[in-house]
């Protein structure tokens, strides 16, 4: 896991005007509220005094509150502000100075495609990766589903790796009409990766032998794929790619034919080492009736539902970190131009280390994800997590007996 990028939150929707909104990432609790101007905050979740959660919950069950635009600790009604900074300690008296240590972190958020994201580092903002653009979104022409929030028990690569593959579709996805292959034919096609010119990631496009569209009229089963418009019933080429943009997120592209195509995003949401939340952005150019919605949601569901019945049963749990531990083929280059993105990340000294932030956090330590005002300000009371300064340092730590 790494510091230093863009990670989904919570859903607009779901950050409402009066609560506060809890959510694990990278291991460690945030908080995430909106002002009085309806502008949203994530700050770290714990409370500088004693270390309550500022997400609550309160006594009595109670629901968590905002006064003023700030979030208020349950423990004792200190008042947090979206930067990060306590307002009000009540012991001292209302509008008394309070000290300067009373703050907590407090990082960059954008608000875009339905979703709440933070920027979850001490990058200066001049050289951070920006959050990825989407062409497509909202533009005349394409119809962009509600964002589809998908909790599973799994480490954010290997969803990531099962998204940028192209030989599984046929055995993990029956419901994309591949009914069975062709042993005398079947293989995957040779495909190139490419550094994409936003400089955080890659890309490929790949040629599926996909089989015949229904026509129009043709009543397909429940559990086959959805009649996507009137064409001929033949085979025909389905191209369909990807890549990634930074660690965790991955655009898709599928093009059913020349004028229909899905445009699908996946921003994830490392919660731990064990589990991740998706958020997942369908858009397409065709089916623009909003009657659609609903059918399509619920396809991708049954698709997602394929996927994670077989990540769930992965071992080991993570990603291994040498090549030598599995047997990868020509159709696994594009996990592989991915892995090489990582260890790119891993130079940077921005990745997490795991080992200590799990023998640590919670017990005699309350770790915090660095931002960036930690770079121009001291006086922290929350300790900055343990990061690996290289790949080299990595590979002795994950090593290590």
């Amino acid at each position: 896991m790494y510091i230093n990028f863009w990670y989904p939150i919570v859903r607009s929707e779901d950050l409402g005007y009066d609560t506060p909104e809890k959510a694990m990432v990278l291991g460690v609790n945030l908080v995430a509220f909106r002002d009085i101007d309806g502008v949203a905050h994530v700050i770290s979740d714990t409370c500088t005094h004693r270390g309550a959660s500022l997400g609550g919950p309160w006594s009595g069950g109670s629901a968590p509150r905002l006064i003023n635009g700030c979030v208020v600790c349950p423990y004792h009604g200190w008042e947090f502000g979206g930067d990060g900074k306590v307002k009000n300690i009540p012991s001292i008296g209302y509008g008394e100075k309070v000290p300067a240590r009373a703050k907590v972190d407090a990082y960059p958020t954008e608000e875009k495609y339905g979703i709440v994201f933070a920027f979850l580092g001490d990058e200066p903002e001049e050289t951070r990766p920006p959050l990825l653009e989407l062409e497509e979104y909202g533009q005349e022409g394409w119809m962009a589903n509600d964002v589809l929030v998908l909790d599973v028990p799994y480490y954010y690569e290997r969803s990531i790796e099962n998204g940028l593959d192209p030989a599984h579709n046929e055995f993990v996805h029956p419901t994309h009409g591949h009914s069975g292959i062709n042993r005398d034919t079947y293989k995957v096609h040779d495909y190139d990766v490419e550094d994409h010119n936003q400089g955080w990631g890659f890309w490929f496009m790949h040629r599926f032998d996909g089989p015949p569209l229904p026509q129009k009229g043709h009543q397909t089963s429940k559990n086959t794929d959805t009649p996507w418009g009137d064409t001929q019933n033949k085979d025909r080429d389905v191209y369909a790619g990807g890549g990634t943009y930074g660690p965790n997120i991955m655009p898709t592209y599928i093009n059913l034919t020349e004028d229909k195509m899905f445009r699908q995003y996946f921003f994830e949401q490392p919660v731990s080492e064990h589990r991740t939340k998706i958020f997942f952005l369908n858009m397409r150019n065709f089916l623009l009736d909003p009657k659609h919605n609903g059918p399509i949601h619920a396809r991708n569901k049954v698709i997602a539902g394929q996927d994670i019945q077989i990540l769930d049963q992965l071992y080991p749990e993570l990603t291994p970190l040498s090549p030598t531990k599995e047997v990868l083929m020509p159709a696994d280059k594009a996990i592989v131009a991915y892995r090489a993105w990582l260890e790119k990340f891993d130079n940077k000294g921005w990745r997490i280390n795991v080992k200590e932030f799990n023998a640590r956090n919670g017990t005699d330590t309350a770790f915090a994800i660095p931002c960036p005002d930690r770079r121009t300000s001291g006086n922290w009371v929350l300790e900055a997590m343990p990061l690996i300064k290289d790949r080299e340092e990595r590979k002795k730590i994950e090593n290590a007996v």
